[in-house]
């Protein structure tokens, strides 16, 4: 297990709520963030704020550095061949969109296939929803197993040669279910189609190589990953990249400007219109260096260690239904679960009372609601501050919650 020191990194994390010291288990939804972030960010602001690119002045000059300096940090981050691979957009439901509105309004047409599944957050599913509504192309879902994991048999059901693109989360926000994107972005490519990678709960905790993956495109945001909101990454394939169209236009992302004709910028600032996000960058590369300190490695195996504790421990409690694969080594750091009879607003209203902060409602995956047959779940989000404590916690509050509502009803 990680040190419990590294919960001192975390100012957020002194705090009481409710009269409880607060444990703090909602990171699927966002991160905390540590110091070290937060004054990257400050003296970026105290120090080197400018705009980049453009002026030739100190603190231009110190500003693009810092700005172009984050975007290395993100292409070794993930092993990406070029910066140019690497383009900073708002977070992953913006770079995803931009992939659909950008390579799929130039790729896709009628009769054509998108595949996705189940499982995939709103973000990856209502920009392709758009797409094939646009062209008449046909979504189609690869249908989950009884554990919630996907069964490559059926990707190779669903995948042909009509399939133009195959979009896939890495790690369920709700299942916690890790999905073999280096396999299914094979079987993709064996009929032609890209693969798109939402990446926004792989990133902050598995170790990630998109040369490796091979996928065409994989998105993913800051603020789940120890960095700022408004800021996330899209990588791309360059070969792909270059030939796409930017959807956003303005300054800074153009060449040459006439009066009735532009030219684009090179990669990556082609996509980059407008003023940039630039302390979210900074912000990010600052957060990128402090995972990679401590080891994105450990990281996951200390995920792996507290999520199996707490489906241990869960386990203990009659009624309480956890969904996802029960094996700790096929999920990410999260369990979600429901409590019989009890809603799990109702639940996570009780849960704070006593300080601990976990996740209620449909987690933006109302498909997957249906699929589980639920209309809510509650989940309890892990990440490298979280210690066996915090689930001792958590265990506490479930059965002080299930004794009120018992007597209650």
């Amino acid at each position: 297990m990680l040190s419990k020191e590294i919960r001192n990194h975390f100012p957020i994390l002194d705090q009481e709520i409710n009269g409880h010291p607060l444990v703090y288990l909602d990171s699927a939804a966002t991160s905390q963030k540590p110091r070290q972030v937060i004054e990257a960010i400050s003296n970026y602001y105290n120090l080197d704020n400018s705009n980049v690119h453009r002026g030739v002045h100190t603190l231009g000059n110190r500003a693009t550095e810092a700005y172009e300096g984050a975007r290395e940090k993100v292409r070794k981050f993930i092993n990406a061949k070029s910066t140019e691979e690497i383009i900073f957009m708002r977070g992953t439901t913006t770079a995803l969109n931009m992939v659909a509105q950008s390579y799929g309004r130039a790729n896709v047409g009628e009769g054509d296939e998108i595949v996705i599944t189940y499982m995939e957050h709103h973000s990856n599913i209502i920009p392709w929803q758009q797409l094939a509504k646009e062209k008449g192309a046909v979504l189609k879902y690869i249908n989950l197993e009884e554990d919630g994991t996907l069964s490559l048999d059926k990707v190779r059901e669903v995948i042909t040669d009509r399939t133009k693109i195959v979009a896939m989360m890495y790690v369920s926000n709700v299942l916690g279910t890790m999905n073999p994107i280096k396999e299914i972005t094979e079987i993709a490519h064996a009929h032609g189609a890209v693969m798109v990678v939402d990446g926004a709960q792989a990133a902050p905790h598995l170790k990630i190589d998109v040369q490796k993956l091979n996928c065409d495109f994989f998105a993913f945001s800051g603020h789940k990953m120890c960095g700022p909101t408004g800021i996330g990454v899209l990588y791309g394939k360059k070969e792909l990249l270059t030939v796409m169209e930017p959807i956003e236009f303005g300054g800074e992302m153009i060449d040459f400007v006439g009066l009735y004709d532009s030219t684009w910028k090179e990669l990556p600032w082609k996509f980059e219109g407008g003023t940039p996000i630039i302390a979210g960058a900074v912000g990010l590369g600052a957060a990128i260096d402090y995972l990679e300190e401590i080891g994105l490695d450990h990281i996951e195996r200390h995920e792996h260690e507290l999520a199996g504790y707490a489906m241990q421990r869960m386990s203990e409690i009659d009624g309480l239904t956890i969904y996802g694969p029960l094996d700790p080594e096929k999920r990410a750091g999260l369990v979600t679960f429901n409590l019989n009879d009890v809603h799990p607003h109702d639940l996570a209203t009780v849960l704070d009372m006593n300080g601990i902060a976990v996740r209620a409602g449909h987690h933006c995956a109302q498909p997957l609601m249906k699929w589980l047959d639920v209309s809510a779940t509650a989940r309890a989000s892990f990440y490298i501050y979280n210690t066996e404590a915090d689930v001792d916690s958590l265990m506490d509050g479930l059965r002080m919650a299930k004794e009120y509502f018992n007597d209650v009803y």
